[in-house]
């Protein structure tokens, strides 16, 4: 017993501290994919990033396909593929409009509200059950939007929107994966959501094509690389350890993303976003403990 209870012990605490290293390369890689995004945001219109970025994916996930086997892109719920991707293409549509108007850091904490949304969206749609204190919390994640966005001060605006809807279409696209995870593999999921967004990014972006010069090719590169290595970050950690311990790692991403805004754009963040950032954190790590 004293043999193997230590050696199991320290395994599970490896095995959590891996889980936690993962999840730092998903913070790295939501930071990245944020400051490519804004970088090409400045001259590339919204649609053309999305559709670039399904084009290095699209590359990145069939060479991986090829590799495994096509077989493990079988499927037969394509039609619930084509709505989850529809709703993730409007997440992600949201959230890089956001990000080049909005302040970093007001994008990443409106994104933090998807836990929140998708737990009233489960029980709306799912009908799974919906208790009085997660019920609070949604109160009160929406408060710390409210603090940040302040309706009638000038900052709610279309951006403030489109990162707000961005956080509900993502929460519906979990939904979706969190019933095909169980018959479909990860990969044939990314899979089908490069296969299906990027038609659709490509027909939005032809109206606004803007061919990028050379220095923006590497901004391109990483927006599409940061884009899987993201999901495949948190899926690997959450393999690992346990919810509770991977997600106060996954909060760094909002000081950083300060720090980021501060040092490269000049971003400042008042007191009262600051205090509503606060607010969505902590409706975030209760919901973690609420039953």
């Amino acid at each position: 017993m004293t043999a193997t209870g230590p050696k199991s012990g320290s395994q599970a605490l490896a095995a959590r501290w891996r889980g936690v290293a993962w999840m730092g390369g998903a913070v790295l890689s939501f930071l990245l994919m944020a400051l490519s995004g804004r970088e090409l945001s400045a001259t590339l219109s919204t649609f053309q990033i999305l559709c670039f970025r399904s084009v290095v994916g699209l590359v990145i996930v069939g060479t991986l396909a090829w590799h495994a086997g096509w077989r493990v892109l079988h499927t037969r719920r394509l039609g619930l593929h084509v709505g989850r991707n529809l709703a993730h293409l409007g997440g992600q549509f949201g959230w890089f409009f956001a990000i080049g108007a909005l302040p970093l850091a007001s994008v990443f904490a409106i994104e933090f509200t998807i836990p929140l949304w998708t737990a009233l969206l489960a029980a709306l749609l799912l009908r799974e059950r919906l208790t009085a204190q997660r019920a609070g919390l949604i109160v009160l994640g929406l408060a710390g939007v409210l603090m940040i966005l302040r309706p009638g001060a000038g900052l709610l605006q279309w951006a403030s929107l489109a990162a707000l809807g961005g956080a509900v279409a993502y929460a519906l696209s979990y939904l979706a994966t969190k019933r095909l995870a169980p018959t479909d593999a990860p990969l044939a999921i990314l899979f089908y959501m490069t296969v299906v967004q990027l038609p659709l990014a490509t027909a939005g972006a032809l109206w606004t094509w803007q061919p990028p010069d050379w220095g923006q090719w590497p901004w391109i590169l990483l927006v599409g690389l940061t884009a899987l290595s993201a999901h495949y970050c948190i899926a690997r950690a959450l393999k690992l350890a346990e919810l509770a311990a991977v997600m106060p790692v996954d909060f760094l991403r909002l000081p950083l993303v300060a720090l980021l805004g501060w040092w490269l754009y000049g971003e400042r963040v008042d007191a009262l976003a600051l205090a509503g950032m606060a607010v969505i954190v902590a409706a975030n790590v209760l919901n973690l403990r609420a039953r």
